[in-house]
């Protein structure tokens, strides 16, 4: 085993959330993902959807003993010393998949903790020829560093749960928003007036949603309200009336993680095709929203694919280029929104 240290440090993540075009929902999720020399840990594992036992929506029991655990101060949840590092997102059941590493103590330097033998494991007995990551880690950690990372989680039982303030009138488009954002893990609530909202609670925001209607003059209120209670959130203006893209909105708008975190680092229409910047390997899909004559949503697949670091360039087809349509680009843990150019 290598002496070499690798350092260790926590960062909040996100799985994004969406309403897919049949209505299905997926869930949002707020975890604590593991950087392991500067870069999430989840992105060394390709396209991978799951998220760390460290959730938001985690009971703050359970949450206390997953930290305990990876501190070795309580006993691994799987035989033979094995932690879950990341699992399923929806039901985070062993059956479903999870990635799963030996979380020990250095035999040659006790206070120092090393991570091995990660694996793909969904049953009770890890098979390291056929579900092992091969050439991932071992992980050596600095115990001073490592402790210092994960202890003041116990403190704040995790990280808390995003939520948007949707502002305006209770119609029907910012009602049916609020119900797949509730839907999918995220809470919303809809006010006219947010200066009458206690500055406590408008600190629980991470976001605001704007509906079409509310005027200028409301919008500088709700605005002042906010930074007097000394909240920086990202205000949100809805490109359209389409359920779908504006939940894509606010998952964008929720995104608080630096861009050299984040898989999406661009999306941009020009003329005959989209540009989209990537960080690391991963499934990227590109959906086109728009509301035909009769105001009626429709939903065109542009595309679905592996793509790697860099910059590429996505054609667009003559109907989306004449058209007033909205891009909506998506990995597991990253959103991004633009308007076509017509």
């Amino acid at each position: 085993m290598s002496a070499a240290y690798a350092t260790f440090a926590l960062a909040p993540a996100t799985r994004a959330g969406e309403i897919h075009a049949n209505g299905e929902p997926q869930a949002h999720r707020d975890f604590v993902d593991f950087i392991v020399d500067g870069r999430p840990l989840l992105y060394r594992l390709a396209d991978l959807d799951a998220v760390s036992p460290l959730a938001a929506d985690v009971p703050p029991a359970i949450f206390s003993s997953q930290v305990r655990s990876l501190l070795l101060e309580a006993p691994a949840p799987l035989a033979h010393r094995r932690h879950i590092i990341y699992a399923c997102p929806e039901c985070e059941d062993l059956a479903c998949g999870a990635v799963t590493a030996v979380i020990e103590r250095d035999p040659a330097s006790p206070k120092d903790v090393i991570w091995r033998d990660f694996a793909w494991q969904t049953t009770p007995r890890v098979d390291l020829v056929l579900g092992g990551y091969h050439g991932l880690g071992p992980f050596r950690f600095r115990g001073a560093e490592y402790r210092a990372a994960l202890r003041p989680l116990l403190d704040t039982a995790g990280p808390a749960p995003r939520r948007v303030l949707l502002v305006g009138d209770r119609v029907a488009v910012l009602a049916r928003l609020a119900a797949a954002l509730r839907t999918i893990g995220i809470g919303a609530e809809i006010t006219r007036d947010a200066a009458r909202v206690p500055p406590a609670e408008l600190r629980t925001y991470g976001a605001v949603a704007f509906g079409a209607t509310v005027p200028t003059g409301e919008r500088t209120q709700v605005r002042a309200a906010f930074a007097h209670a000394g909240v920086n959130v990202t205000y949100v203006d809805g490109l359209a009336p389409i359920v779908p893209l504006l939940v894509a909105q606010v998952e964008h708008a929720l995104d608080t993680a630096p861009v050299g975190r984040r898989r999406l680092t661009r999306l941009a229409c020009s003329g005959d095709d989209a540009g989209i910047d990537v960080t690391s390997t991963c499934r990227v899909r590109v959906l086109a929203y728009r509301l035909d004559r009769l105001r009626r949503a429709r939903t065109q697949e542009v595309f679905d694919g592996v793509l790697g670091p860099g910059h590429h360039r996505i054609p667009l087809d003559g109907g989306l280029r004449r058209s007033r349509s909205f891009l909506v680009a998506r990995t597991t843990d990253s959103v991004l929104v633009a308007p076509s150019a017509r």
